[in-house]
């Protein structure tokens, strides 16, 4: 094969690979999509397509099922939100202020997509069966918590906090606190006769997340001190 033949099919092969991932990354949106406004029982594969402007049949090519289609989504999910968390700039001399960003930006991802919370809540009635079937859900876990590890791990060497606190912990604390509001939101404000969606009541929401942290790492004395 001459040198000029070989060049002619290295872009067609390249030109295919990129077509390749823009189709499946086209079923991918579109499938976060439906299943976020019809749960994975209710969204069909015919939709998905439809919406992706692709075919039934590149389903099954790309994902193998309905089922594989939905891990692939929730491995996307926690894709983005790592990497969107990996451009956070932390100042590891500054502990209680990165650990403060840390705590805001988890809360903010969760306010800025909301499909993340909808499909969660979907996973977690299902009881998580299908993530469970994901080889890389451990995977996904380890970036949001050695953040935490690392921040955590410069406050006690400064005596900002105290050193027998767990990263886990902090990051269950910290989901929970952001991702039990936003999901309960409605209910919660027919509950308490208040609107939980304003912004004064978001904001205050997110200050009190942030001093809540900051008092569970923080020894008593930092903490009068504060």
């Amino acid at each position: 094969m001459s040198a000029a033949s070989t060049a002619k099919k290295a872009p067609a092969a390249g030109s295919r690979q990129a077509d390749a991932q823009a189709t499946r990354g086209r079923i991918l949106r579109a499938a976060i999509r439906v299943f976020s406004k019809y749960g994975f029982d209710g969204g069909r594969v015919e939709q998905i397509s439809r919406s992706a402007r692709s075919y039934d049949r590149m389903i099954y090519y790309y994902f193998g099922s309905k089922k594989g289609l939905y891990v692939a989504v929730l491995e996307e999910l926690y894709r983005r939100f790592n990497e969107a968390q990996s451009k956070l700039e932390l100042d590891a001399d500054r502990p209680v202020e990165a650990l403060g960003a840390v705590t805001r930006f988890v809360w903010d991802y969760y306010r800025r997509n909301p499909e993340f919370i909808t499909l969660l809540n979907t996973e977690n009635l299902h009881r998580g069966k299908h993530i469970a079937k994901s080889p890389r859900a451990r995977a996904y876990s380890l970036p949001a918590v050695r953040v935490l590890e690392e921040v955590l791990e410069s406050g006690a060497r400064k005596a900002l906090f105290r050193r027998n606190v767990s990263a886990r912990d902090v990051y269950l604390m910290i989901a929970a606190m952001g991702y039990f509001y936003l999901s309960n939101r409605y209910t919660l404000s027919a509950f308490l006769g208040e609107s939980l969606e304003a912004p004064e009541a978001m904001a205050h929401w997110e200050a009190f997340i942030v001093e809540s942290v900051l008092r569970a790492v923080m020894p008593p004395d930092a903490l009068s001190n504060a």
